[in-house]
């Protein structure tokens, strides 16, 4: 049994985790509510000839999809994986399910499996209506509570090495309860293979299977209608960049390769400007990377643009914003905490929202 996380396992999912730690970020399960009414489905909107052309933000609030569980094939225990880590787990009672990790998806794949039932409590990035009611084990944001986890008497837990402090996963594991710890490394193209590794470690390999075919034709659909509205012509491409913002802590982060927004931008179409200047990870902001990049639009977090006060604050309070053209044109982007970056069953209905918001904004607002 390890007794420490490996120092690569999750290494960008645990950057993400300090950040909100250090800035006290807190989404909630209806943090999306306020962003108003839901983004219109791309099928049912004009996207502007021109997208270079826009000036001013936008807002993607996707359509809350409801569960849709995979109930064909039987659940078999004793289920015996090699977790993430390495470390051989048996899961002999799935009665009692915990999911936790930063992204929320881990609930959703468990939900969609057909075992929403047997969840007993849940992480603050949970949002979809189904969970809502259930007891929260994280505090402060995305701290683990070990009473309140212990109090919840799961059977099975199920997380990655996004959430801390680790210690409290260890404890767990010392007092019995198995942990499977899955991949941390998050993306629109590893949704299936993480979903698998659910179902695998609940003894559903077969909705498993079913439910990663599902979910990447339904992402691979998606991805081909952005495509169609999106410029082809690479002058016309927008140059996209992901920037995660807490202005009351003054923590700024741009996203780069292998943190996951790299495929999102990918998918809807534009040019990963992080990618160009070799930007890797999630790292702080500096006013050179900013400048230099010169994007054409921001992708940002709800909470994280609400924090320093909209555009006008962002600008404000990064100056070198206003020095790109996505500052001098306003051209920012912004969805949920829980929902732009949770890449699990619902990631097509996120796409969808992005992509009206990106490609036609005006029917966004």
């Amino acid at each position: 049994m390890p007794r420490r996380m490996p120092k690569t396992l999750g290494l960008l999912a645990a950057t993400l985790a300090v950040v909100c730690v250090l800035s006290a970020c807190s989404p909630t399960a209806g943090d999306g509510a306020a962003e108003g009414a839901v983004t219109p489905a791309l099928a049912d909107v004009t996207p502007l000839a021109d997208p270079l052309s826009w000036h001013g933000p936008s807002t993607a609030v996707a359509a809350s999809a409801a569960i849709d569980p995979i109930t064909d094939g039987s659940q078999t225990l004793p289920a015996s994986v090699v977790d993430a880590q390495g470390t051989p787990v048996t899961v002999i009672d799935t009665s009692r399910i915990l999911t936790l990790d930063i992204y929320g998806s881990l609930s959703r794949i468990v939900f969609e499996l057909g075992l929403g039932d047997q969840v007993v409590a849940r992480d603050t990035s949970s949002a979809f209506p189904e969970i809502a009611d259930l007891p929260v084990v994280t505090e402060n944001g995305h701290d683990l509570n070990a009473e309140a986890i212990l109090a919840a008497a799961p059977t099975v837990i199920l997380t990655d090495t996004s959430l801390g402090p680790w210690d409290t996963i260890l404890q767990m594991r010392d007092a019995g309860i198995p942990v499977v710890v899955v991949d941390a490394h998050r993306s629109l193209d590893s949704i299936g293979s993480l979903t698998e590794q659910v179902a695998a470690a609940l003894g559903v390999p077969e909705r498993g299977a079913a439910l990663a075919a599902r979910t990447t034709a339904a992402v691979d659909d998606k991805i081909a209608q952005i495509a169609e509205i999106a410029p082809t012509d690479p002058d016309k491409k927008l140059r996209m960049m992901f920037l995660y913002a807490r202005g009351q802590s003054g923590v700024y982060y741009l996203f780069g390769e292998e943190s996951g927004a790299d495929s999102l931008i990918e998918a809807l179409g534009g040019v990963d400007v992080a990618g160009e200047i070799g930007w890797q990870g999630m790292r702080p902001v500096t006013d050179e990377a900013l400048v230099d990049a010169n994007p054409d639009l921001f992708i940002m977090m709800t909470k994280g643009l609400e924090s320093v006060g909209g555009v006008d604050g962002l600008v404000e309070h990064l100056p070198a914003v206003a020095q790109t053209d996505a500052g001098r044109h306003r051209r920012i982007v912004d969805m949920s905490d829980t929902t732009v970056l949770s890449f699990g069953p619902a990631a097509a209905s996120v796409l969808d929202a992005l992509a009206v918001a990106v490609y036609a904004p005006e029917e966004a607002q």
